[in-house]
């Protein structure tokens, strides 16, 4: 890494100090880097021979200075997988999903925080806070107390469960605010300002997204070295797109891909899409989002201070911005697990469903390579509250009772009504599940 630089003012700052936003105008900072001397020991050939090391294999283009400092706890070097059976059922040929809940704490949140982290202690930090919907405080625990140093989380009081007790099980401190990641931001910045932690906040420092740019390279890598057609990826803070966006650009720079971009698909909540309305205005800026609501907590982001570069990489690359509602993240969810994707994410569910809308609308080709992003596991959401009635540890009720209604589901898996192709009826009652539990 040679400096930093701003990411709207165009300003140098020297790299080796911790720091937050850009002085001159409170925009984020982007990391830079000597790609000259990168491409001497990054290559096709050397990256193919590093068989371990997750997401630290791109360590040329990395921001750590040194190896000892790195804390890894598995993150990275996620599968791309083939999605056949929702690729049969969207009319797509060639749909990959990166499985970025297969990640340390269960989502990409795993990948910014190692580097940030990483860098943070590198740089002399010894508390570190940050606001979070869920995913990302779950992992700031996480890699916070492998580095052996303090951690704040700030949470809604409506964060799932899971995420709660994933950050009180790594002895984090865990602040539940009532209301939204926003204030929960706004007491971090207090928390930080009157006790000298350090804020992690999205985009708020430069090296989150230095994280998840990996996903970028190794998208490459993993499709022998070119990019896809196109990238649909559910958006909150927007740190993947930007990192994304960042990764293809110094790839081409040291020789590792060309110059074609994918077209990138921002995913939303209808009850929370700043960057969806400001994409349809033509608006470089997004404006806050008043009253923001939605059961998908990492799209519950009323404002972004990347915007400009969301939106950047977005209208440069063909893409578009697009909203879902939630009763189709529901029904989307039951339908990607009848599908073989297993239990996703709300946030998953989101990009799928608006994936499924640009079939529709047929801006897919069906021979065109797709890349749809799972970028958290389901189980970290909060449990389903209409489970199965506990039946009689009884053999006679179970020949009399469960064999049969079993017997009658099959029936229904090997006819599924036309309206919800490969749904066996079960989507619907999936998604009342999941509203109650919210």
């Amino acid at each position: 890494m040679s400096h930093l630089e701003g990411g709207q003012s165009g300003r140098t700052y020297e790299a080796d100090a911790l720091i937050g936003l850009d002085p001159v105008d409170q925009r984020p900072l982007l990391a830079r880097y000597d790609l000259p001397r990168a491409t001497k020991t990054l290559t096709r050939e050397t990256i193919t021979a590093r068989f371990s090391g997750g997401l630290w294999r791109w360590r040329e283009l990395l921001p750590v200075r040194h190896w000892e400092s790195v804390i890894y706890l598995g993150e990275g070097a996620t599968p791309l997988l083939r999605a056949r059976r929702l690729g049969l059922d969207l009319g797509l040929s060639n749909l990959t999903v990166k499985r970025e809940s297969l990640n340390p704490t269960g989502s990409f949140k795993a990948r910014g925080m190692a580097v940030a982290v990483s860098r943070a202690v590198e740089l002399g930090a010894v508390h570190l806070v940050a606001p979070s919907a869920g995913n990302a405080g779950g992992a700031l625990a996480a890699y916070a107390a492998a580095a052996g140093i303090r951690a704040t989380v700030v949470m809604p009081a409506d964060a799932p469960a899971a995420n709660q007790v994933e950050v009180l099980a790594t002895a984090a401190d865990l602040v539940l605010v009532d209301g939204l990641i926003s204030d929960c931001g706004r007491l971090a910045r207090l928390i930080a300002d009157e006790l000298g932690a350090f804020d992690l906040s999205t985009l708020k420092e430069p090296y989150r997204v230095e994280g998840k740019k990996t996903m970028g390279f190794e998208l490459a890598e993993q499709l022998g070295w070119r990019l896809p057609d196109a990238i649909v990826y559910p958006t909150g803070g927007g740190t993947g797109i930007v990192g994304m966006w960042k990764a293809f650009d110094e790839l081409e720079a040291i020789g590792l891909a060309g110059s074609a971009r994918p077209r990138m698909y921002c995913v939303q909540a209808e009850g929370c899409a700043p960057i969806v309305r400001a994409y349809r205005e033509g608006s470089r800026f997004a404006t806050a989002w008043e009253n923001a609501s939605t059961a998908a907590g990492g799209l519950r982001v009323p404002s972004a201070v990347g915007d400009f570069l969301i939106l950047e990489a977005v209208r440069k690359s063909g893409g578009s911005a697009v909203a879902v509602p939630d009763s189709e993240m529901f029904a989307m969810q039951g339908r990607l697990g009848s599908l073989g994707l297993g239990y996703a994410s709300l946030e998953t569910a989101a990009a799928a469903a608006d994936l499924a809308a640009l079939v529709e609308s047929r801006l897919f080709r069906r021979g065109e390579s797709i890349v749809l992003f799972d970028t958290g596991a389901g189980f970290k959401s909060q449990p389903l509250t209409d489970a199965p009635t506990p039946i009689p540890n009884d053999v006679d009720y179970w020949k009399a009772k469960v064999l049969p209604a079993l017997m009658a589901a099959r029936r229904r898996v090997a006819a599924p009504p036309p309206s919800t192709p490969g749904l066996a009826g079960r989507g619907p009652a999936r998604g009342r599940a999941a509203r109650t539990s919210r």
